[in-house]
């Protein structure tokens, strides 16, 4: 099965887009990931997910932890969160291959509500973790990949692949993980409430407070369990969506250093230049200019 998917998912970016590029699919949700070269780790956020590599392998870094995942595994992105992600193994012979498959929690909350036994999320883990892909997930990706081929297809059979994976996710051996994400009652998905907030006026100052009652939780409880899921505080995750938000105006819409620090709500362009330049490694300026010839291949 992994050379039938090795031969697929080549012949569908050689006709859509081609190496070292993202190939968008029928599937909506689902995209194609192709390197020919290992990439430096390259910040940006990731959102739930399933990131499954087919050909070669990749690492993500957050904070004090770094995960490895390779071909026949996937990294699962339960909580959206700001992360350095990078191939660690392509060649042109043999390239990099993967597909990410952005989580329907609606979705999979409807499949766990129907699990006779759902997963009880009671552990404490952090919102991301490496799954060994099974048999029955393999075979589910294969079919979402043979679905690229048929689009008229796609909105009866879709739904139905996404929700026995789901099933497949939910009931193997991380399923406790994946359930917090989408229990309703669950601290993950109000910690992702709360997130959802942030994103949405990244450029108002928060006080914990106020993420606390969003999260309809104390703010000591808010504080931990907000620093559990994602590696970082509430602040600090504040001011990573900014700093990120900003690099993405500056990089894909051409916005100068100032407009870029105002847009996102910061007053001192010089103080964005300095939390900025502790971020990334180096000024906005001489970061934008390096970028700016990648485009669309940052995301891999």
């Amino acid at each position: 099965m992994e050379s039938e998917l090795v031969s697929a998912l080549s012949e569908y970016v050689a006709a859509n887009g081609g190496a070292d590029a993202l190939s968008f699919t029928p599937l909506d949700g689902v995209v194609v990931l192709c390197s020919t070269q290992t990439r430096l780790p390259f910040r940006r956020m990731y959102k739930p997910s399933l990131c499954v590599v087919v050909q070669g392998a990749k690492r993500i870094e957050v904070a004090d932890r770094a995960l490895d995942y390779a071909a026949g595994s996937a990294l699962a992105v339960s909580v959206e969160v700001p992360a350095y992600g990078g191939v660690t193994q392509a060649s042109k012979e043999k390239p990099f291959l993967g597909l990410t498959i952005d989580f329907d929690t609606e979705l999979m909350r409807a499949v766990l509500e129907r699990l006779p036994e759902p997963p009880i999320a009671q552990s404490s883990g952090t919102g991301l973790f490496v799954e060994t892909l099974s048999e029955a997930q393999r075979d589910c990706i294969a079919r979402l990949v043979r679905l690229f081929s048929m689009p008229k297809a796609v909105p009866v059979l879709y739904p139905a692949i996404i929700k026995e994976l789901y099933y497949w996710l939910l009931t193997g051996p991380n399923g406790t993980e994946l359930g917090k994400m989408v229990q309703s009652d669950g601290h993950a998905r109000r910690i992702a409430d709360a997130i959802i907030h942030m994103r949405q006026d990244f450029k108002r100052q928060w006080r914990i407070a106020e993420l606390a009652e969003v999260a309809c939780m104390s703010s000591s409880s808010f504080h931990q369990h907000f620093k559990t899921l994602t590696s970082m505080t509430p602040l600090q995750y504040q001011k990573h969506l900014r700093l990120m938000e900003a690099r993405r105006l500056m990089v894909t819409e051409a916005a100068n250093v100032t407009r870029a620090a105002l847009e996102v709500g910061y007053e001192s362009p010089s103080q964005f230049s300095r939390e900025y330049s502790r971020l990334f490694g180096c000024s906005p300026k001489r970061d934008v200019t390096a970028l700016r010839p990648y485009g669309a291949q940052l995301s891999l």
